[in-house]
């Protein structure tokens, strides 16, 4: 934008699949002069970064794919994470993004120039670039979480995170220990056991896993996906599934027992695929389903009937220099660390990844910490003006992350394109439209599964410092909605003078 001392009219910060699809629309819409940053080397975000054994995508293929480029080519319901990392390439090159990608550029803070009306954006090398408009799509599956146990940092042998995986480590023949049983460890888990010498799994809190149609699509089939409206009605199916297995049966937990009998087929599960009663019992969630995201495996559970994997379930008390020792003694010599601990999501840190400040100086993580995490529609944060997230607190709903990309996209569009028609240089949500949304996000609560009383033992990564659970309680379908038809007035719109 020569002459008025800003670099580019947005920056998308974030090369994953929210920052791919933003810029999408934002060419469709007619706004070309963007620039995607992204500290990593190439595209995907989590496919990016993600490459550990067994990494596949947890809900149908059908549905975790823009609506607008749906793909007929996948080999199978769940796709492998090679799958997903190909289809942004692909949606990259489609939509010639390439050029306006640039790699290796981590933000590390971002502030609002009052002054100028623009972003001023700071990158771990001290360049510096600006923009009027900001885009945050950081996504929450970023920044790795290390475990928080004494002498993590002491072990002698190999330590890795499953989000980035060393494959020049040969685990065969290893004894291998594997911190967490979450999403991760449910897919890395059953690749792994038949491979090492020994594989102990220390769980501290089991997960609910249930039965996951996953079956291989073959040339025909894909053939089949290419008929006119095919695609579209697999995706129906898909989103329709998707929907029941986790926002109603989160957000309408009082309302409608689709948690109980995903229990019980949970349950099931369990039997049919865990032998040993004792090692059954371990493995049994003590919580109610959808206290925290529940996985989706057909070969999980039955891993622990192997002869060389030990679950164990008392808690580390320490990490040393050849293993790992338990509170009530026992020593695991380990040569192979694999952190399955997650990442930071309602945390610190991570929403966005970079320090954020706005008018007056005013710092988003601390404003959060004295408010509560909330942003009006899951997009925008008072005295935070021209910064739009794509994932922010009480935008996800449980569905597919493309569902929220695309409404969120659709919204910040609404902005971008009301400010362009009036020549607005400031786009900022009011205070009383975020408190009243806060307000109805809060009202809406009761009725959710996060409440019950067993999910307290859960250690649930939904439930923020302040005990609250930043998930939209709604059904994707008024997320949709809501993102067309949301008042425009709840943005203050002006032109700097």
């Amino acid at each position: 934008m020569t002459g008025t001392g800003i670099d580019h009219e947005v920056i998308i910060v974030g090369a994953g699949f929210s920052g791919i699809g933003a810029a999408i629309k934002l060419q469709e819409a007619g706004f070309d002069d963007f620039l995607i940053v992204d500290e990593a080397d190439g595209v995907g975000g989590t496919w990016h970064w993600n490459t550990y054994p067994g990494i596949a995508v947890d809900i149908p293929s059908f549905s975790y794919q823009f609506s607008f480029e749906q793909r007929a080519s996948w080999s199978r319901t769940y796709a492998p994470g090679r799958e997903l990392k190909a289809y942004a390439e692909s949606c990259v090159d489609k939509y010639q993004l390439r050029p306006r990608i640039r790699f290796d550029t981590t933000i590390t803070e971002a502030e609002f120039d009052e002054d100028g009306c623009r972003w001023r954006l700071h990158t771990a090398t001290g360049d510096e670039l600006t923009a009027r408009f900001v885009i945050s799509a950081t996504g929450v599956l970023t920044r790795p979480k290390l475990p928080e146990i004494p002498g993590v940092d002491d072990f002698a042998g190999v330590t890795m995170h499953t989000s980035r995986w060393d494959h020049q480590q040969d685990l065969r023949g290893k004894r291998v220990a594997i911190i967490g049983t979450g999403a991760s460890a449910v897919q890395v888990i059953p690749e792994t056991a038949p491979e090492v010498e020994q594989l102990v799994v220390f769980q501290r809190t089991p997960i609910w896993c249930l039965p996951r149609l996953d079956l291989p699509l073959p040339k025909p089939v894909q053939w089949a996906l290419r008929v006119p409206g095919a695609r579209s009605l697999t995706r129906l199916i898909s989103q329709t599934y998707v929907e029941i297995t986790f926002p109603i049966a989160a957000h309408y937990h009082t309302k409608l027992p689709t948690a109980a009998l995903g229990e019980r087929a949970g349950l099931a599960h369990l039997r049919n695929q865990v032998h040993d009663p004792v090692i059954r019992e371990k493995l049994t969630p003590r919580y109610a389903l959808g206290c925290k995201r529940p996985s989706f495996s057909n070969d999980y559970l039955v891993t622990f009937n192997r002869d060389n994997v030990v679950l164990e379930t008392d808690p580390i008390a320490q990490i040393t220099s050849t293993g790992v020792r338990t509170a009530s003694g026992t020593e695991y010599p380990v040569d192979v660390l694999i952190l399955a601990t997650g990442f930071k999501v309602m945390e610190s840190g991570n929403m966005p990844t970079y320090d954020l400040r706005g008018i007056g100086g005013l710092d988003l993580e601390k404003w959060w910490d004295e408010n509560r995490l909330q942003a009006y529609e899951g997009v925008s944060v008072p005295g935070f003006p021209n910064f739009f997230s794509i994932i922010g607190p009480y935008g996800y709903n449980g569905s597919s992350y493309f569902a929220l990309i695309e409404n969120q996209t659709r919204h910040i569009l609404r902005c971008l394109r009301h400010a362009r028609a009036g020549n607005a240089t400031i786009v900022e949500v009011t205070r009383e439209a975020n408190d009243r949304f806060f307000q109805e996000m809060l009202a809406r609560r009761g009725g959710q599964v996060f409440w019950q009383d067993s999910c307290a033992v859960s250690n649930s990564y939904y439930f923020d410092k302040h005990g609250d659970v930043p998930l939209r309680p709604s059904t994707t379908v008024e997320a949709a909605w809501r993102s067309g038809h949301f008042d425009l007035s709840d943005y203050r719109f002006a032109t700097s003078a």
